[in-house]
């Protein structure tokens, strides 16, 4: 096993040219009694705000922009408080990695369960995403145990780039309502179908990264 405190950080995501800079101005200008636990508060905060706007979708749906901000706001805790930590060099790594990851799974699994909660997407079928994303997660960090890597990209997409489709669905949830389409089966509602199938790539994502890391472990001989 490799040490944690040593592991290779890999974002390579589509957006890095613009959130790299904007993240490091955030740092500077980030006052002094704001800590890297405190962005992690925020982080939570904004996932809660998603889980309650979407559950409120129920009642007016002006609440889809309030998830939206959640969005913003747990994107600004969640990628500045690592940030913060190596701009002030106050890193923890064991410490960073243990509370952010253990965080991070929360506030997934608040912000998946508020959309399953939501009018707009089974709660079936926002489980099943969220168990896809989940799993990768769990690759992630079997992987960064044993290659001292920690990739968090994956063909150029990552949480940054997840934010912002939600932010996009979002918005067009709120123009195009809950349409559905009929079917054999009945009448399906074609967001159901958008997330089943985002839960559909995860899985092979998933099963595709798992083959291709054991093959390259078995030819090291590992």
């Amino acid at each position: 096993m490799r040490d944690i405190k040593s592991h290779q950080r890999v974002n390579d995501i589509l957006l890095g040219p613009l959130e790299r800079p904007a993240l490091r101005w955030l740092a500077a200008h980030t006052p002094a009694w704001v800590n890297p636990d405190v962005m992690t508060a925020v982080g939570v905060f904004g996932a809660v705000l998603v889980f309650l706007s979407y559950w409120l979708t129920n009642y007016n749906k002006n609440f889809l922009w309030l998830a939206s901000l959640g969005f913003v706001i747990n994107w600004f805790g969640d990628s500045l408080d690592g940030t913060l930590a190596r701009y002030r060099h106050i890193e923890r790594p064991k410490y960073g990695f243990f509370v952010d990851h253990t965080v991070d799974s929360l506030n997934i699994v608040l912000i998946f369960l508020g959309l399953g909660l939501s009018p707009y997407v089974s709660f079936g079928v926002a489980c099943l995403a969220l168990i896809g994303y989940l799993l990768m997660s769990i690759l992630v960090y079997v992987r960064t145990c044993i290659m001292a890597e920690y990739k968090i990209s994956f063909g150029g997409f990552g949480p940054t780039e997840s934010r912002v489709i939600a932010i996009m669905v979002n918005t067009l949830i709120y123009f195009t309502g809950s349409p559905t389409i009929t079917l054999p089966i009945g009448k399906v509602r074609i967001f159901d179908w958008i997330v089943a199938g985002i839960a559909g790539i995860l899985f092979l994502l998933f099963i595709g990264q798992t083959l291709r890391q054991a093959r390259e472990l078995a030819r090291l001989g590992e």
